[in-house]
């Protein structure tokens, strides 16, 4: 419980900057992580493993092992980096995001009560790493130093619902297999997600229909969502255009 309200704490505190992120197809990972010498405490293979769950492509920092792809467009590479920024007593991370002029567009900061520093250190990366969302990659256009990255489409923000407040609040859901928590992000955006995991169980954006919502689920796949009786209903794709209703029920 403790470590939830910690991912809780670090979504609503930096969700704004991690939109960004998700424009974003490649990210590159450093051969070493700022603050660490010899030992990354496997912290390489989280953030890899993790990244690529959320549908990154990771490449090399050596842009010589880039794809043709990346290569061709250096500003749709962002460049993750993890900053030991630990105190006396506790081991303490940032995830820094950075873009092809090394300006952070994205940066978040976690820590936990683990000594151990294997597990410690992985431990706040994995509170760091829930504030990332989904790749939904656009045209990142090549930038001049001081300047915005541009897509070849402007980015509209969903827009905003009048919800009831019974609706705007967290809560616990579950479906009889899994409990999620509800957290809501704004008044048009909230995620389900597991106390035990990084990576959400599925984001919720608004549509223009009341009580609505665009689903991306942690597969990478999209389908819809809606509140029915005080419930949260997820029309789960089942292959061939078929989809199930998955009813979670607020505990």
């Amino acid at each position: 419980m403790k470590k939830l309200s910690t991912i809780i704490a670090a979504l609503c505190i930096t969700f704004s900057y991690a939109q960004k992120v998700s424009d974003y197809q490649y990210i590159a990972l450093p051969e070493k992580f700022s603050g660490f010498k010899n030992d990354q405490y496997k912290m390489d293979v989280l953030l890899s493993k993790t990244l690529k769950q959320k549908q990154y492509v990771v490449v090399s920092g050596n842009r010589s092992q880039w794809t043709a792809e990346a290569n061709s467009n250096p500003c749709s590479v962002l460049n993750a980096d993890v900053i030991n920024d630990s105190g006396f007593l506790r081991n303490k991370v940032v995830l820094e995001f950075k873009d092809c002029n090394g300006k952070v567009i994205a940066s978040q900061k976690a820590s936990t009560s683990i000594k151990e520093f294997e597990e410690g250190f992985q431990d706040a990366l994995r509170q760091a790493l829930v504030t990332v969302p989904v790749s939904s990659p656009k045209e990142i256009q090549m930038q001049v130093a001081g300047q915005e990255a541009q897509s070849s489409e402007p980015v509209r923000e969903a827009p905003r619902q009048n919800v009831d407040n019974s609706s705007n609040q967290s809560g616990k859901y579950t479906n009889g297999k899994v409990s999620l928590q509800k957290v809501q992000i704004d008044d048009s955006q909230f995620i389900l997600v597991e106390s035990n995991s990084s990576v959400p169980f599925a984001t919720f954006k608004s549509t223009s229909k009341k009580d609505t919502f665009k689903v991306k689920l942690n597969s990478g796949e999209s389908t819809i969502g809606y509140y029915e009786n005080g419930n949260i209903v997820i029309e789960m794709p089942k292959g061939n255009d078929d989809y199930s209703k998955e009813v979670f029920i607020l505990k």
